[in-house]
């Protein structure tokens, strides 16, 4: 199964998807999706993300996606406008006909380093240990991965749990 994880970013959106086989997951792509502020208004930067993103589905084949949960700030217009970016990040999937995982950002920092509030460089250091050799884009891709990594688990233990009942009924 391949999977796509996606850190909704208004200027820099991180994707990154990897392969899953059983237990073993590597690395595919990854990358980031830019929309600086001199691409124009609000909305020009927004289709700027989606024909991006809407590019690297179109070239990954994806069969699952994750998006990570808009995080509240205390500045609610940069918290709107990142909102607007994650419709985007579920939009382009959703279009490609993916079922799209969501994930808070505590429930992936515990997916891949065991501790729901770790640092940015905790996260790219267990990325790294994951996936060997991994030539990361930079941090918003090595939180995408991460993403993906967190939706991989959650997939595989939901495959177990199907598996056990189907046990357990038969």
């Amino acid at each position: 199964m391949r999977v796509l994880g996606i850190d909704p970013g208004l200027r820099n959106l991180g994707w990154g998807v990897i392969d899953v086989q059983g237990a073993r997951i590597t690395h595919v792509a990854n990358g980031i999706c830019h929309s600086d502020a001199g691409d124009g208004e609000l909305a020009q930067r927004l289709v700027s993300l989606h024909v991006q993103l809407t590019e690297v589905v179109r070239r990954y084949q994806p069969d699952a996606a994750a998006v990570e949960h808009t995080f509240v700030n205390k500045d609610a217009v940069a918290t709107l406008k990142l909102g607007q970016a994650r419709g985007i990040a579920l939009l382009v999937p959703a279009q490609a006909g993916l079922v799209i995982g969501e994930y808070a950002p505590n429930a992936v920092k515990k997916a891949v380093v065991g501790v729901g509030h770790a640092a940015k460089a905790q996260v790219d250091h267990m990325v790294r240990l994951q996936l060997p050799g991994v030539a990361i884009a930079g941090p918003d891709a090595a939180d995408a991965l991460a993403i993906a990594i967190c939706h991989a688990h959650h997939l595989q233990s939901a495959g177990r749990l199907e598996a056990a009942l189907k046990r357990a009924a038969g």
